[in-house]
């Protein structure tokens, strides 16, 4: 368990594809964290689940929901 102290897992869920692809985008490239999966949801919803330390999860989604949010009404 100790080698997971510190480490967090963020998520983003977007309507469509394209704004799960920017939040991918700009969560990967705005901090240091890991992009871990996406899940399909349905009825057009997509998850993006991003895993590193604290601050850099909470930094890289920030940004996300900042990309997703440029791009059109997509975050859930």
């Amino acid at each position: 368990m100790a080698e997971y102290a510190g480490i967090a897992l963020g998520m983003i869920e977007t309507r469509g594809l394209v704004p799960a692809i920017e939040a991918a985008d700009a969560m990967t490239k705005a901090a240091e964290v890991r992009l871990i999966g996406r899940q399909f949801v349905g009825g057009g919803y997509v998850t993006v689940l991003v895993r590193g330390e604290t601050g850099a999860v909470n930094a890289a989604v920030r940004a996300g929901a900042d990309a997703c949010e440029r791009v059109g009404d997509g975050l859930v």
